[in-house]
């Protein structure tokens, strides 16, 4: 099988989701750089860690598909994330995924142009039917078995539905880390034997000084610093305990800084909680919602510190991506955000508002301490590349061909 090109099936729909978060991130870079893997016995050879570098490609074709919807929206959004076009499926999203995850129909093969496909690739749990073509499946997390408080009853009948697809239908199934794999062995019928971690890649493109500039300026930040989260405003991210610690340092200290929440609103009223919470700091605290990915480099790149006090997470990406800019981490004090971030950020005790307070004035007082963990992150981050993920993703597919 690694002597010729692989084709592979992949799932692109989660790009066309309202909220595409880190799964879709995460399908759209493995759609990228599959192709750039050169043709090689050697799974362990291939794609330069500098994406821009040139390779003798020919290990994978990705061959994308995603639901059918109305008007241009498909090519719009393929040409956005930098990509070829994608077969259209003719089922819309609820229907296709309610066809698969729960009935085991609408095989998308038989759609696909013509030509074999070696394997289909379902980067998150809306789990397509298994014929002859052995099937990938990627569980980020088993979040909503876990803590099912966090999620509306839909999400989690549709999260429930696809791990029990996958346990079934899957030949192998890929988890973003140890941790997370772990956690989908213990909450799923899924066995620990057939998970593969495989960690996340981070875009290590630094922001211009004249990309902060204009971040800046939009945000109406003039000079002042200030302490950059990013994620899904929904209740894992636990967001409501950095706004807290964040209005307790301006009632002991005053510090210059405003606090700056980046991301789109998600589900069960997050949003809405912490735009409650965050108003009696007035103008201290900026939302920008979702922002496209240079301004997105330039809100890290520009943080005094970015902080993320989530109580659950299944990679972390958020924190690889500050650390990427040389921006200061404090991140919730959680396994998996250890596995990640190694020593190069600093940790606190999930949900203790007081711990958080100290530990954002500690940081924000002593220029040398942020300094010295910018540049250990930068260097953690430069061992996570979507290329080495995407080789240790070929690996998987050629183990079940």
């Amino acid at each position: 099988m690694s002597s010729r090109t692989m084709r592979v099936a992949l799932n692109l729909e989660q790009l066309l989701q309202p909220t595409p978060g880190g799964i879709g991130r995460y399908a759209a870079e493995l759609a990228r750089v599959l192709p750039t893997l050169p043709a090689s016995d050697d799974p362990g050879a291939g794609a330069a860690d500098d994406p821009g570098a040139a390779v003798d490609a020919g290990a994978v074709e990705v061959v994308p598909f995603v639901a059918r919807h109305p008007g241009p929206v498909v090519d719009a959004t393929m040409r956005a994330a930098g990509l070829g076009p994608a077969t259209v499926l003719p089922w819309p999203r609820p229907l296709l995924y309610e066809l698969w995850n729960r009935w085991g129909r609408a095989d998308p093969l038989r759609r696909l142009p013509a030509g074999a496909v070696d394997v289909v690739h379902a980067p998150s749990v809306a789990v397509p039917p298994r014929r002859r073509t052995p099937l990938v499946v990627t569980v980020h997390d088993a979040a909503p078995m876990r803590f099912p408080d966090t999620y509306p009853p839909r999400g989690r009948r549709f999260h429930e539905q696809g791990v029990r697809a996958a346990a079934a239908r899957a030949d192998a199934v890929v988890a973003p880390t140890a941790v997370a794999a772990d956690e989908v062995a213990e909450f799923t019928a899924i066995p620990r034997d057939r998970i593969v971690p495989i960690h996340h890649g981070v875009d290590h493109t630094p922001a211009t000084d004249a990309e902060v500039a204009a971040a800046r300026a939009d945000l109406g930040l003039g000079d002042r610093p200030y302490v950059c989260w990013v994620g899904t405003l929904e209740p894992r991210k636990d967001v409501g305990v950095l706004i807290d610690a964040f209005a307790r340092l301006v009632d002991r200290d005053d510090p210059p800084h405003r606090l700056v929440l980046v991301g789109p609103s998600g589900w069960l009223d997050g949003a809405g909680a912490a735009v409650t919470r965050a108003a009696t700091l007035g103008d201290r605290v900026r939302f920008t919602g979702a922002v496209p990915a240079d301004r997105l480099r330039a809100l890290y790149g520009g943080a005094d510190c970015f902080a993320l006090p989530s109580r659950h997470e299944g990679f972390g990406l958020p924190v690889l991506e500050a650390a990427a800019q040389g921006t200061a981490v404090l991140a919730s004090d959680l396994p998996v955000l250890r596995e990640i971030a190694g020593t190069a950020a600093r940790f606190v005790p999930v949900g203790d508002v007081e711990a958080w307070t100290h530990a954002l004035g500690d940081l924000l007082r002593d220029d040398a301490a942020r300094a010295a963990l910018g540049a250990a992150g930068r260097a953690r981050a430069a061992e996570f590349t979507w290329a080495r993920s995407a080789r240790a993703h070929l690996a998987v597919y050629r183990s079940v061909c």
